[in-house]
């Protein structure tokens, strides 16, 4: 899981420069609407409004902010109706790639991600094409300066997590999408705050990229983070954490 441990910690460092650009309160604002509108305002009878409220709070949004996100979900408050689409493609050196978003205008969105692949070597796909390569995991990356082993791996897996990996300077705790939510509140009961935690799409296997191509690929990779309607973005990927940081330099 290389590709995808060194990429969520390296965002991790630069999440200062994320949070200036208001990119993460802009996707959360997203996700507290959605998720109210598909299941309630309620947490305690939502599952995903309660994790996405647990992310909002660690991200530090203002409790007024996400009250009125949840209401413009339930619809107590006017706002943009927002869709979840999820796209698929290939970028460069055949790296498989799942994107989710959440949009106003289907149209306007599909055509940009499309732009965005054929601009840094990739193409759009057909529905089904790569998603066969994944499997949906609760995925969290600890930074290893961060944890002692025995106790990360005594904690996540009492609270249900399936595995703890080695990725050179991370930790990687696998789970079920179920387990997720308990497994991430054990890792933050230790102090730590993870480099990522979300429910993931994990790949299989990976495509090694080096060179013209990683760079290529950590681009792309950027360009669709910075997208306004792009929530998450998974790949099959392995580029070094040293290219991809002389990438993003």
């Amino acid at each position: 899981m290389s590709g995808h441990s060194k990429w969520a910690s390296i965002k991790h460092k630069k999440g200062a420069l994320d949070a200036k650009r208001g990119k993460i309160f802009t996707r959360i604002i997203k996700e507290l609407t959605v998720a109210a509108r598909s299941g309630g305002g309620d947490p305690d009878m939502n599952p995903r409004l309660r994790t996405v409220i647990a992310d909002a709070k660690a991200a530090n949004m203002p409790a007024e902010n996400i009250k009125r996100a949840i209401r413009r979900g339930t619809g107590e408050e006017p706002g943009v109706h927002y869709e979840e689409a999820q796209y698929e493609g290939y970028g460069p050196g055949g790296a498989a790639l799942i994107i989710d978003v959440m949009t106003d205008n289907k149209n306007r969105t599909v055509s940009e991600v499309r732009h965005l692949l054929e601009k840094y070597g990739g193409n759009l796909a057909a529905s089904n094409a790569v998603a066969w390569m994944f499997h949906k995991k609760g995925y969290i990356v600890v930074e290893k300066s961060k944890a002692d082993e025995e106790k990360l791996m005594s904690a996540v897996l009492d609270a249900g997590a399936d595995d703890l990996q080695d990725d050179d300077d991370n930790w990687e705790v696998l789970s079920s999408p179920e387990a997720f939510v308990p497994v991430r509140d054990a890792v933050k009961g230790l102090g730590i705050e993870p480099a990522s935690a979300a429910v993931s799409m994990i790949p299989q296997n990976y495509v090694k990229l080096e060179g013209k191509v990683a760079t290529q690929m950590v681009k792309l990779m950027e360009a669709l983070d910075e997208h306004d309607d792009v929530q998450h973005v998974w790949s099959n990927f392995d580029i070094s954490e040293k290219e991809i940081e002389a990438s993003l330099a």
